[in-house]
């Protein structure tokens, strides 16, 4: 069967079927049947495995297909370098493939759902990926991919690949140096004018940008509040310690990120609720939650803390 000549990917290739004695009636069969999932021109998955995927597996899967097909002339880069290294994906576009090239031949060009960029690649610009593909360097895909995107996408990029130990402030605005004459380069400055890897999350990531946009003081990020003998007694994402403020972003990755070893839910709540009260009984201070809605309506959550922190004037 068809399906045999898939790879651990779950990806099978026209070329490989067509050397295995299959014809394109034997895929198109496939297809009908619904075994297969066509990715795009002469490569296939297999429907069992694409089902379970969520959105970024599925680019990677699709990237892994599209570097089969390619030779080892050209590498993964832009937001398709972001997915495969484990960035965030809000805000990208996951609809194509995007590629740069060794050379320029297919450079600037769109199509078959790929995106072909221009651009040299100096040695520390390119690594290679778990599967043996040519992929940007963090520091290089953080910058492409910044140019691309709005800002609150390329620092949310950034701050994530910052606080993976990926790449860092200094590492960005060195790379950034060495390609003043290429498009976007103010909006680039201002991304890496405002990444700090000290956040933890996107959430976190944009409700400071969402702090900075309303005109709110800026928050400290990752505070950390004692007991009185000196032991800690926990971090709060952001603070404004002249206000007597502490935020917290909630989101259900952070909440699965701090959950312990047979933790259930309920249990995390609890121990979140009380973690927060001991902070509160600590410092004095007030509290604001925030969550992913609070971000849709960045007036109204602005206007929040901006009256919080008149009370405590």
């Amino acid at each position: 069967m068809v399906l045999e000549l898939a790879n651990p990917a779950g990806i099978v290739l026209r070329r490989d079927a067509i050397a295995a004695g299959y014809d394109d009636n034997a895929l198109a069969r496939c297809l009908r049947q619904g075994t297969l999932v066509r990715l795009r021109q002469g490569a296939y998955v297999r429907a069992d495995l694409w089902s379970r995927l969520d959105p970024a597996d599925r680019h990677r899967t699709l990237c892994l297909a599209v570097m089969l097909q390619y030779g080892d002339d050209v590498a993964l880069s832009h937001e398709s370098a972001c997915v495969v290294q484990g960035g965030p994906t809000w805000g990208l576009d996951l609809s194509s493939v995007h590629l740069t090239h060794f050379h320029d031949e297919h450079a600037g060009r769109r199509y078959a759902g790929l995106v072909h960029h221009e651009g040299s690649c100096r040695v520390d610009d390119l690594s290679r990926d778990g599967d043996g593909n040519w992929i940007t360097a963090p520091t290089r895909t953080v910058l492409d991919t910044a140019t691309r995107n709005q800002l609150a996408v390329g620092v949310c990029v950034a701050d994530d690949f910052a606080h993976r130990g990926l790449t860092s402030e200094e590492h960005l605005r060195i790379g950034h140096d060495t390609r003043r004459t290429w498009p976007d380069t103010l909006h680039v400055t201002r991304v890496i004018d405002l990444m700090d890897g000290r956040s933890e999350s996107i959430g976190e990531t944009r409700s400071r940008l969402l702090m900075r946009a309303a005109r709110l003081p800026i928050p400290v990020l990752q505070f950390e509040v004692f007991h009185p003998s000196g032991r800690l007694a926990g971090r709060c994402d952001l603070a404004l310690p002249e206000h007597g403020l502490l935020i917290e972003f909630d989101g259900k990755i952070k909440y699965h990120r701090y959950r312990r070893e047979g933790e259930t839910i309920e249990e995390m709540v609890l121990r979140e609720k009380e973690r927060e009260d001991e902070l509160r009984e600590l410092t004095g201070w007030k509290m604001i939650r925030l969550v992913w809605s609070d971000l849709h309506r960045p007036e109204a959550t602005a206007e929040r803390i901006r009256q919080q922190i008149k009370k405590s004037a």
